[in-house]
């Protein structure tokens, strides 16, 4: 399984940004994208991704995939190696803004054609009065990329029994495992997003 710095490294942030921001790719800090939403720093999604944990094989839910960078990381992460008997992992990004949808799927392949496997990602329009995918569902891992007012318990109900979701809760960063019908939960740090409705 690759490191999430090797991941990074290969999934170029600059193929995810407007051309006007390319140049600035390598700055740490968040990047304007339109729509009033940013790409996130770099140290940003490497925490982030840190803490979600995506495995090899894992089906993963990307919420507020703005640029799809995440999406095209999550889709490195779950990938399995050659002769594993593993199927290899999904990512579904769902994004609000259909300016945002198109730009992301664009990203997905440009990235394609820089050698990026996003074969097993996908970004879909979010649907605006419901929260990830419920159709889709159940997730091994969920990543939220848009700061909510409390755990939202539709994204609960689409984990595993033994998910994992990372969630900005006002202002504080959650790591949330289902561990059966169990919710455990703990602070992450202190990170400032986008509302998520």
């Amino acid at each position: 399984m690759p490191s999430i710095a090797e991941v990074m490294d290969r999934v170029r942030r600059e193929w995810f940004l407007p051309p006007a921001e390319a140049a600035r790719a390598l700055e740490d800090r968040p990047l304007p994208i339109g729509r009033s939403a940013t790409c996130s720093q770099p140290t940003t999604v490497r925490h982030l991704l840190s803490h979600l944990g995506a495995r090899p094989g894992d089906r993963v839910l990307d919420v507020g995939s703005g640029s799809g960078w995440t999406t095209a990381l999550l889709a490195e992460l779950v990938g399995v190696s050659p002769g594993s008997d593993r199927p290899p992992g999904q990512v579904l990004g769902v994004e609000l803004e259909p300016e945002l949808v198109a730009f992301g799927r664009a990203n997905l392949a440009r990235a394609a054609r820089h050698g990026v496997e996003v074969s097993r990602a996908r970004i879909e329009q979010a649907e605006p009065r419901m929260l990830g995918n419920p159709g889709d569902a159940p997730f091994d891992r969920i990543l939220v990329s848009a700061e909510a007012r409390a755990v939202p318990e539709e994204l609960l109900a689409q984990l595993t029994p033994s998910g994992r979701m990372v969630i900005p809760v006002r202002r504080t960063l959650f790591v949330v495992d289902r561990e059966g019908e169990a919710v455990r939960t703990r602070e992450a740090g202190s990170y400032r997003f986008v509302p998520l409705r």
